[in-house]
């Protein structure tokens, strides 16, 4: 017999305790929306100077009890509301999750929040989370997911001995690269670390397992027994020093890739590249010496060999920045190595910030586009030369593309 109440009797237990936490959802909405704007207005007034604090977190924290994290990320979200009408309004009136809002406004804008808006209906917030994903925004729900973008949450409860051993690893690791890292960089770190790096220096820092696409070249990490979608980044810097392994094959037709395993490098250049750079990263500043990478300085795609001289020791962080368009190794007339910032400051300069986030813009966005780095790093540096020091990234786009365009039509004719 079902528990339930008919018309003209008092109500069943489950039902006054499910309105109940019905009404609590909505008021508590509506109090998310009222307390990011109170935040809002508190930071921007100042609030916590008047009482002596050091900082706004610490004024919240002892306030409401809220970790300096959750503070930002609070007030990133009203930041946010402020100009996406449709979530704001659903938050005030109790029909929008708060947790919906925090995802959706990492992506939303005021053109594309009602697609999003009607996306996100009905779903719980890990499919909410899922959808937001590696998108920036201005993208839709159906765009293309860029692994670049996409962030996976870590959570672990450990005792307080743990927690102190964790964080001087942290520290240490900070130390030894000489400059900040963010948490995705240390702990990349401490995972290579962990995984255990060669034991011979012939042999590539990479142990793990990369299944690269020939056709699209998606790549993807087997990580315990699952595939999971890594940036082209990644590829990049295992062509430069990894080993190959013979390709899996299916069917019945012999398969055509080399039976045993390949090293990138040869192993006895990369013992003599180490040996040569002290087992130590080049950029100047950086004490890493566990886990270096050999990078080319001018990639195979573009005609760079296994010589020696083309041949440079990095670490996971700086090998992961060239890859990615904010830190360039080239050579002068002398064949010494030269490190500068994107917009080509000499490392350890004072870069224009706008200048080399427009460079490592136009560099990804044309490497997206199927340029070589080679050549997307030539065209970039005739752009630097011609052009004015902090033009637009559209202009630097433009400029770039009539080159390279003008180059891959020369040489199909």
């Amino acid at each position: 017999m079902l528990n339930a109440a008919h018309p003209g009797e008092a109500k069943a237990s489950w039902q006054i305790a499910h309105q109940a936490l019905e009404a609590h959802a909505k008021t508590r909405a509506q109090l998310d929306f009222e307390e990011g704007a109170l935040l809002l207005a508190a930071r921007r007034s100042n609030v916590h100077g008047h009482f002596g604090y050091g900082s706004f977190t610490e004024y919240v924290e002892r306030l409401l009890g809220y970790a300096p994290r959750v503070t930002h990320d609070k007030l990133r979200v009203a930041e946010a509301l402020q100009r996406l009408p449709e979530t704001a309004r659903g938050l005030r009136r109790g029909t929008l999750k708060y947790s919906h809002a925090r995802e959706l406004t990492r992506v939303a804008t005021p053109k594309t929040e009602g697609i999003w808006l009607e996306s996100a209906s009905g779903l719980t917030v890990r499919e909410v989370e899922k959808l937001v994903s590696g998108r920036r925004p201005g993208s839709l729900p159906d765009s293309p997911v860029e692994p670049t973008q996409q962030r996976h949450v870590l959570r672990f409860e450990v005792s307080g001995e743990t927690l102190a051993s964790f964080r001087d690893a942290m520290a240490m690791l900070q130390r030894e690269a000489g400059e900040h890292l963010d948490d995705d960089a240390l702990l990349l770190l401490l995972a290579r670390h962990v995984l255990g790096g060669p034991v011979d220096d012939g042999r590539a820092s990479y142990q793990v397992a990369l299944e690269v696409c020939e056709g699209c070249q998606r790549a993807r990490q087997v990580a315990d027994g699952e595939l999971i979608d890594v940036s082209p980044t990644v590829t990049a810097m295992a062509d430069c020093d990894a080993q190959r392994l013979p390709d899996a094959h299916v069917g019945a037709s012999p398969p055509h890739s080399p039976t045993r395993a390949t090293q990138q490098v040869p192993p006895a250049v990369r013992r003599a590249v180490l040996r040569r750079d002290r087992h130590r990263c080049r950029v100047p500043g950086c004490t890493h010496a566990r886990f270096v990478d050999i990078h080319h300085v001018r990639s195979q795609a573009d005609g760079g060999d296994h010589r020696q001289e083309n041949l440079v020791t990095l670490c996971g962080a700086h090998h992961r920045a060239v890859h990615e368009g904010t830190l360039l190794v080239t050579e002068d007339e002398r064949q010494e190595r030269v490190f500068q910032h994107a917009d080509g400051t000499p490392y350890g300069g004072a870069p224009s910030s706008l200048s080399s986030w427009g460079h490592r813009q136009a560099f990804q966005a044309l490497r997206g586009l199927g340029f070589g780095e080679g050549e997307v790093r030539r065209a970039l540096a005739e752009a630097r030369r011609e052009l004015v020091t902090e033009a637009p990234v559209d202009q630097l786009l433009r400029h770039c593309l009539e080159r390279l365009t003008a180059r891959v039509c020369q040489r199909a004719s």
